[in-house]
């Protein structure tokens, strides 16, 4: 046993989780990072506001038991919203679905705290690019896009069952560069809700004289093994601008990552990253063709497959939460060619299947600044002597 269990007072609810309903409105800032944003569409109009209202489920930790303590009263659950940017023709009302996590930074009392809360999921209903119908719309190129969002805010407890919630976020929607165009869409701006709490007792909102004992966490080396695969859309540079390939390119590799594990909620270690990217030093050559036919065409041309392989060592740090890990990773290829040479950074969710394997998400960023392609797979976790916490 790696926590003493709290032993509930009578009355009290003995679930280890609360159950809870959550509604949001969160109205919102839309930084012009597009001409299409920026007034260059078909309203001749800059697209500077939206807004999205949430109904989330979650499930927390009870107060002043072992997970609570060690996570910080973290909650978890799945949410969907609906966003409107005030031009439907162009853009659609999109819908999300997503899973989403929070915890506390700072407790100011037991009715009272900082919190922070991520969202990641799908988002769908989009109106995207189209040559004929939508030619402005530079920013959303696919239907279906990815929703990432988060955020701070103070959390009331001003009874029972309510909760109030005021706070501000960031949110990026965009396709992972599967689909051109992908310049997305970023937010920023206020939230505020309620939370109603069906199971919450008077005693959960009391300072307890009891505190869970935890014991020293047992610091150990474990292995991280990552198969991933997705694929991409790549523009090519003739002269000095870019002309997008028609064509989609198939991307697969693997990590594999000794992590050493200083404490319950932090991993540190590197990576071992290969990967083979089926877009990588594609290049375009034109074709004469007869008289009488378009004087040229445009071809885009594939070299040989070690063109297209890299090998690459990268460091990582990861915040381990339950149920999901989030890790970051900076590295540079050292085996590589053309234009996979060059530094790369990693951002990847983990969700927990098993106590040694996980689905991962994640995506690959080139030189801080230009999208490379989604990482999408499952992994395995080898010499996991990570204790079993009580809640």
């Amino acid at each position: 046993m790696f926590c003493l269990p709290k032993t509930p007072l009578a009355g009290q609810e003995s679930s280890g989780f609360i159950h809870r309903l959550g509604m949001e409105a969160r109205p919102q800032y839309v930084f012009p990072t597009n001409p299409f944003l920026q007034g260059e569409n078909e309203r001749w109009k800059p697209i500077q506001i939206s807004f999205a209202a949430h109904l989330k489920y979650s499930f927390k930790f009870r107060p002043n038991t072992c997970a609570d303590r060690i996570y910080g009263g973290a909650y978890q659950g799945i949410g969907v919203s609906l966003t409107t940017f005030g031009d439907k023709k162009q853009l659609g009302d999109p819908f999300s679905f997503y899973v989403f996590q929070g915890a506390r930074i700072v407790r100011f009392s037991p009715r009272a705290s900082l919190n922070y809360e991520w969202n990641f999921g799908l988002s769908a209903g989009w109106k995207p690019y189209d040559n004929y119908y939508n030619s402005y719309n530079g920013a959303v190129g696919s239907r279906m896009n990815a929703y990432i969002n988060a955020g701070v805010y103070i959390n009331w407890a001003f009874s029972r069952y309510f909760d109030l919630i005021v706070g501000g976020d960031f949110t990026h929607f965009s396709n992972g560069n599967t689909k051109f165009p992908n310049a997305g869409i970023n937010t920023a701006g206020a939230k505020i809700g309620l939370v109603y709490n069906f199971n919450r007792t008077e005693e959960d909102l009391s300072k307890s004289l009891y505190q869970p004992v935890t014991t020293r966490f047992p610091r150990h080396i474990s292995y991280d093994v990552v198969l991933f695969g997705s694929w991409r859309r790549k523009g090519v540079w003739v002269g000095e601008k870019q002309i997008a390939s028609p064509n989609a390119y198939p991307v697969a590799g693997f990590n594999f990552a000794p992590m050493y594990n200083l404490g319950y909620k932090f991993r540190v270690g590197a990576s071992l990253d290969g990967v083979y990217d089926g877009s990588a030093n594609v290049y375009r050559e034109d074709v004469i063709v007869e008289y009488g036919s378009s004087s040229s065409k445009r071809e885009f041309l594939k070299p040989g497959i070690q063109h297209q392989l890299a090998l690459g060592l990268s460091g990582r740090a990861e915040y381990v939460m339950p149920y999901f890990t989030i890790g970051v990773g900076m590295g540079a290829n050292v085996l590589s060619r053309g234009d996979m040479r060059g530094f790369y950074q990693i951002l990847a969710l983990k969700i927990a299947v098993t106590r040694s394997s996980f689905l991962h998400i994640g995506y690959n960023l080139q030189n801080f600044q230009t999208p490379n392609y989604l990482m999408l797979g499952l992994g395995f976790r080898f010499h996991n002597k990570y204790p079993k916490v009580r809640h």
